[in-house]
């Protein structure tokens, strides 16, 4: 069963933009901190962005400034607009539900890939 689905990865030039989307289910994304992690080729996941139910948001210092992370709770959907791209943001990104302290569950969609070319 999935639980969460990305959309919106793909190819982009040095300077492009993107917007990766992530719907989850009502059940998990109303009582989740949802986040954006991506993993490149032979490095380990990483935290891109977060936002918690309240609307706080939390960015790794590489992204800052570039990406925004955004929510909507009518349409259980989570958004990372991705602005001013370098080939080092080049990776699989996925998005994760933390229900944490409501529920010990942790969900992960399948990845999408974000390719960028200079």
């Amino acid at each position: 069963q999935v639980q969460l689905v990305e959309s919106g990865g793909g190819l982009v030039q040095l300077g492009g933009s993107l917007r990766l989307s992530c719907a989850a289910s009502g059940r998990i994304f109303a009582l989740a901190t949802m986040g954006w992690y991506r993993q490149a080729p032979g490095q380990q996941r990483e935290l891109v962005a977060d936002i918690t139910l309240g609307g706080s948001t939390n960015y790794a210092d590489s992204v800052k400034g570039r990406f925004t992370v955004s929510r909507d709770n009518a349409k259980s959907t989570v958004y990372l607009q991705m602005s001013s791209l370098k080939p080092e943001d080049t990776a699989v990104y996925f998005c994760r539900a933390d229900q944490r302290p409501y529920f010990s569950s942790v969900y992960w969609g399948q990845g999408t890939q974000v390719t960028v070319s200079s």
